[in-house]
């Protein structure tokens, strides 16, 4: 594969992320609300994320015409439908950003920020100020305009490798352990996220990521340089996601060992 170089210079702070100390500090179901209300704006630019690509590498316009490889068509429109439109618990058909939404109000934990935050660029506010507007942490702010700056590129081959490589949950068996356990003890308090969870690891994390890494692979086309510039886009990404676990550590609430 052409890009295994990629995979093989970005693995270690992969993981990094695996075993980063957040995930061993997730004790409470204050520390999950904590998780939630940051990591709810990494599930919904990644949308944001997954929409340019397809901007990028389908037609959008009207009159349609044909546009691009057939087989990178098919990849990102198949990826895009799971996205946006899966089910939730019931068969209902939901986005995965609004499955998080749910799942974050039976929790109990603030859904303000992140509405606040659509209901700006609902009104058109361009997204960087939207983002100074926004009151949530400094992490959280320079983790999503990350996001947009990789979409600022407008370079297909850049944005598919991010999205494949940098923006991976990596999410280790412990912590879907722990959701368990706690939902468990709280009546089903955790039950739309543990189902997230699940269906996050089922979806994305096989056949989407499949569909994501032979996307990347077509674009870069065994071009070094695109490679290459894919290669640190990456790198600067799984960065980002390093100081926002970093951020969620730090907010977590502090508490007497073995309690």
């Amino acid at each position: 594969m052409a890009i295994q170089q990629l995979i093989n210079e970005t693995e270690k702070l992969k993981q990094e992320l695996i075993n980063h100390p957040l995930y061993q500090r997730l004790k409470h179901p204050e520390d999950i609300k904590v998780f939630m209300e940051h990591h709810v704006f990494a599930v919904w630019d990644f949308m944001s994320l997954l929409k340019s690509l397809q901007k990028n590498l389908t037609c959008v316009d009207i009159p349609w015409v044909p546009k691009g490889n057939a087989n990178t068509r098919f990849l990102i429109n198949e990826i895009v439908v799971g996205e946006e439109s899966d089910v939730d618990e019931q068969g209902n058909r939901i986005s995965h950003f609004e499955l998080y939404l749910q799942a974050m109000k039976q929790a109990s934990a603030s859904c303000s920020e992140i509405e606040q935050l659509l209901a700006r660029v609902q009104n058109r506010m361009p997204i960087q100020e939207a983002m100074l507007m926004a009151k949530i942490p400094d992490s959280v702010k320079q983790f999503v305009l990350h996001t947009f700056n990789v979409i600022a590129t407008n370079k297909p081959h850049v944005m598919a490798a991010v999205f494949t490589f940098g923006r991976e949950d990596l999410i280790p068996g412990m912590f879907m352990h722990l959701v368990k356990e706690l939902n468990d003890e709280h009546h089903g308090k955790f039950g739309i996220f543990q189902y997230y969870l699940e269906r996050h690891i089922e979806v994305d994390g096989d056949h989407h990521s499949k569909l994501a890494v032979e996307m990347t692979n077509q674009l870069c086309n065994n071009d070094p340089v695109k490679i290459a510039e894919a290669e640190s886009w990456v790198i600067s990404s799984l960065m980002a996601r390093k100081k926002l676990w970093d951020g969620v550590l730090n907010a977590l609430p502090l508490r007497i060992s073995g309690n």
